[in-house]
């Protein structure tokens, strides 16, 4: 037989008060019951722990050194349950995420799928809407956190933010497109032609940005919040676009190719990141969360890396 901490809580209970009775009453038991326990402990020691008087109950030499290290056994599992209580009551919980467009289109699925496979007790509540809206849902405490494109962030004295993901951007051309046939192709060049501009998640005020601080504008024929538009456009040799490479595909729908090209000029990335508000600490889910799309995102780095320049040695190879 194994001493139990039943018997060591009623040990400790009859040593601290001095009596059986009381100790009894504070358990809310039977007094035989606390005799048995700790008479069954004793038994199992082989020592005498306690010495019963008229006036009570009195600690023998014995009994004071274990009684010492019962409190700290007792101690030890009152803090595990405590713990065990708070990290249950704190990540089992609904986690409300904030999304853009771009990112709950192209990025998020796979990763927040791998998540909800490998962690129980936390339920991602997904909301998507544009970067402004996303952001002051933030500020007012209706989002938990969001995963978003973060290069136009503007309430940045409020809010944090980490980097999960920088994707380049390329210009994106029909295989028979002029420029094509360009050792180097600068933005200059791509001002010459028909430019498809995309609308959604201000990719238009991005593209503008980076165009004008090189004193040039694009010829711009057609604005979009459809990336298929844009994909549609280029392939059918309409127009050019800058886009990141998140983004892209070789074939349009209707299986035309699309084919990328290095810009001499550099021009911005494309940044996904986790936002959230200053002030407030991250709880445990959606520490978790972070935690797990870090993870997530760095592994597959490489890999995304290696799969982009395929796409693009393919799609090059096809159209020579």
């Amino acid at each position: 037989m194994s001493i139990s901490l039943k018997q060591i809580r009623y040990f400790v209970a009859a040593a601290e008060t001095g009596r059986i009775s009381h100790a009894a009453s504070e358990l809310n038991i039977s007094q035989s019951a606390v005799t048995t326990a700790i008479q069954q402990l004793e038994t199992m020691l082989g020592t005498r722990l306690l010495v019963r008087n008229p006036e009570g109950v009195t600690v023998t030499p014995e009994g004071r050194r274990f009684l010492a290290r019962s409190r700290n056994i007792l101690l030890a599992v009152d803090e595990c349950v405590s713990d065990a209580r708070k990290s249950t009551a704190q990540i089992a919980r609904t986690l409300r995420v904030g999304v853009t467009p771009t990112v709950s289109g192209y990025f998020l699925p796979r990763h927040l799928a791998s998540f909800q496979t490998n962690t129980l007790g936390i339920t991602i509540e997904l909301f998507e809407a544009p970067r402004s809206i996303v952001e002051q849902a933030l500020l007012d405490g209706e989002l938990d956190l969001a995963v978003m494109l973060i290069s136009n962030l503007a309430s940045t004295e409020r809010l944090s933010s980490t980097t999960l993901l920088c994707s380049r951007r390329r210009l994106w051309i029909a295989p028979s497109h002029p420029l094509t046939r360009l050792k180097r192709v600068t933005l200059a060049d791509v001002a010459s032609y028909p430019y498809v501009m995309l609308t959604t998640d201000e990719a238009n005020s991005t593209t503008l940005r980076y165009w004008a601080a090189r004193g040039l504008k694009p010829n711009t024929i057609f604005c979009t919040s459809s990336i298929e538009a844009v994909r549609s456009m280029v392939g059918s040799g309409l127009g050019v676009t800058i886009l990141s490479e998140l983004i892209y595909r070789p074939r349009t729908f209707d299986n035309q190719r699309i084919e990328v090209l290095e810009l001499a000029d550099q021009v911005p990335s494309l940044d996904i990141g986790i936002v959230w508000r200053h002030e407030s600490e991250l709880s445990p889910a959606a520490q978790a969360f972070c935690d797990f799309l870090q993870f997530s995102v760095g592994g597959d780095s490489r890999a995304a890396m290696e799969v982009s320049e395929a796409q693009r040695q393919s799609a090059y190879a096809i159209g020579k």
